[in-house]
C-alpha cells in the first residue's frame, strides 16, 4: 500500500456475468468468497474457465443451511470455439 494508506483492491470483482462466452483459461471472478467452482470452473482465489462456453450460476444449500452461489460454464459445441 502506498504511502502507509489503506486503499480497497480494485481488480477483486466478478469479471464475466451470466450468459457470456469465454475461452478456456479466461478469468470468471477473482479474489471474492461468496462465489464457488462450478462445473467446468476451477480455482480458489481466482476462478478461471475449464473449457469454451458460456458462464451461468446456481444456489445450492448446503448441510447447516447457507445458500453457496456457483459459476458454471456450460460447454460450447461450434467447432469454431474449440479450435480457439
Amino acid at each position: 500500500m502506498a504511502g502507509g494508506k489503506s486503499t480497497p483492491k480494485k481488480d477483486e470483482a466478478l469479471k464475466v456475468s451470466q450468459g457470456q462466452a469465454v475461452k478456456t483459461g479466461h478469468i470468471v471472478v477473482r479474489g471474492l468468497p461468496v462465489y464457488k467452482a462450478g462445473i467446468n470452473v476451477k480455482g480458489l482465489g481466482t476462478l478461471y474457465a475449464l473449457c469454451p462456453g458460456t458462464v451461468y450460476f446456481t444456489k445450492k444449500k448446503t448441510g447447516h443451511g447457507k445458500m453457496r452461489t456457483y459459476i458454471n460454464v456450460n460447454p460450447s459445441t461450434r467447432p469454431a470455439d474449440l479450435k480457439k
